[in-house]
């Protein structure tokens, strides 16, 4: 992966631990800077970013407070999701919420406009999201 997106990656990363960018302000730089998916790894506490071709990038976030819990919770993902979408509460908040959910990690489909949440057991939901502008 060339150093410049490299640098967006981590950048983004960064900043949506500090809650300095929206969801969507992201989306737009990942976008622009070409980049196709990206793995949240709530476990891990990484990120893992994938460009067209196959080239990927391993970032690493904030540690969780938590594990996240053993059941899966598909409505109380979709009212994390509200919450942070409606900016009543920030990034850090929406993962702990998550986490209580039941989700280990989600992947963010930029150019299939979707967030994919799923458990422990391959339990999911997908939330899908308009093109950022």
């Amino acid at each position: 992966m060339h150093f410049s997106v490299k640098n967006v990656v981590q950048e983004c990363s960064e900043v949506s631990d500090k809650e300095q960018l929206t969801f969507p302000q992201v989306v737009m730089k990942l976008m622009e800077a070409g980049v196709e998916r990206y793995h949240a790894d709530l476990v891990r506490a990484e990120k893992t970013y994938y460009m067209p071709n196959g080239e990927s990038h391993v970032v690493k976030n904030a540690d969780m407070e938590k594990q996240p819990a053993q059941d899966f919770s598909a409505d109380q993902i979709k009212a994390a999701i509200k919450a942070i979408q409606t900016q009543t509460i920030g990034y850090k908040e929406f993962c702990k919420r998550i986490a209580s959910a039941g989700c280990v990690g989600y992947l963010v489909s930029l150019i299939g406009r979707r967030a994919v949440y799923f458990g422990r057991t391959g339990d999911s939901y997908i939330e899908p999201f308009p093109v950022a502008k």
